[in-house]
């Protein structure tokens, strides 16, 4: 079989032996055509971890691109541009694969030139942990096929479920640590990450995947193409804590941002319907605490997330907002070594 060159791009933000640890697992991989993109926006790096990556760059192992800025969407969006494949893989920076993977990646648009996409499936320690403690006694919780409402973009967030999910078929979107595209998805129909999805990019990958529709491609799930997400509680691909105030507008922006550019109106009302009850009100599956004080909290940072995005939304009229993308001519980034291929 002719198996098509996989660009492997990883993004990364103050990580450090995780990201070694997950670039070793890409290097293993028994797969005849790859190359590994190493988007690097970490200010400085462990020692170890610095020699480590100066490295596999000199031995041409990965390209080490080395940014002055932090976004996640901005930085596949680089990553995109200096990348061979006929296939663009993003993968997370805390991730442990088999030596299989990028073959179940690459087997999936062989043997189905309708996709344009494949999202795997993601072991997520923290949602595996937490369905575990719901079924104990029980077997593994595991899901055959997606419910029809996890294709319906108003209310798909809340129905989608990547980590249990057994058999292959055609979902609305893919999960960012685990997904791979066709490479005219960007150079023919020109899609982009867009860059406006602030701090950890939530909704991001949702955002991409819904724009990916005007394509005619379809989007496959294909559990085999799996990974496991550590879920590291530092680093990631933005410089914002998670615990700050902006974090919590970022996220509820993101939300808004995506229902508002991609959806319907009967399709937003039914999603800021459900981002209320969950997220504010605090109702499964979020289970957040209900007191009067954290959701007033809550929706004072809902009330303003939606006047960020609507503002945003607004000023695309004359600025599209892909603010790193601009700055790509003048950020610092040097390439430490030419790509594995």
């Amino acid at each position: 079989m002719n198996w098509p060159l996989i660009s492997v791009i990883i993004p990364t933000y103050g990580r450090e032996d995780p990201l070694q640890d997950t670039l070793e697992d890409v290097l293993k991989q028994e797969y005849p055509a790859f190359e590994v993109l190493v988007v690097d926006q970490t200010p400085k790096h462990e020692p170890h971890i610095q020699q480590y990556l100066e490295k596999l760059a000199s031995e041409g192992k990965i390209t080490w691109f080395r940014l002055q800025w932090a976004s996640l969407p901005g930085a596949r969006n680089y990553g995109v541009r200096r990348s061979s494949g006929e296939i663009i893989l993003f993968i997370d920076d805390d991730v442990k694969m088999p030596v299989g993977y990028l073959q179940s990646h690459a087997q999936n648009y062989q043997e189905r030139p309708e996709v344009g996409a494949i999202a795997g499936r993601v072991f997520d320690r923290m949602k595996l942990e937490d369905s575990q403690k719901s079924q104990a006694g029980d077997s593994p919780y595991e899901i055959e096929y997606l419910p029809p409402e996890a294709m319906d973009p108003g209310i798909a967030w809340y129905y989608i479920d990547l980590v249990h999910t057994v058999k292959p078929q055609r979902v609305i979107s893919a999960r960012g640590c685990n997904m791979s595209f066709r490479r005219e998805i960007f150079t023919k129909y020109g899609v982009q990450f867009d860059e406006r999805f602030r701090g950890s990019a939530v909704r991001e990958e949702s955002d991409f995947c819904l724009r990916l529709r005007s394509t005619g491609y379809e989007i496959w799930y294909a559990p085999e193409a799996y990974l496991v997400h550590l879920g590291e509680e530092t680093g990631g691909c933005h410089d914002i804590s998670t615990r700050s105030l902006k974090y919590q507008l970022t996220f509820y922006h993101n939300h808004f941002l995506m229902a508002l550019k991609n959806l319907t109106l009967f399709e937003q009302l039914r999603l800021f319907a459900r981002l209320f009850d969950c997220h504010v009100l605090g109702h499964p599956p979020c289970n957040k605490s209900g007191s009067p004080l954290k959701i007033i909290s809550r929706a004072v940072f809902y009330t303003l997330g939606f006047f960020e995005a609507l503002k945003t939304v607004v000023k695309s009229s004359w600025d599209a907002g892909q603010v790193y993308t601009k700055l790509d001519q003048e950020a610092v980034a040097l390439p430490a070594a030419n790509h594995k291929s």
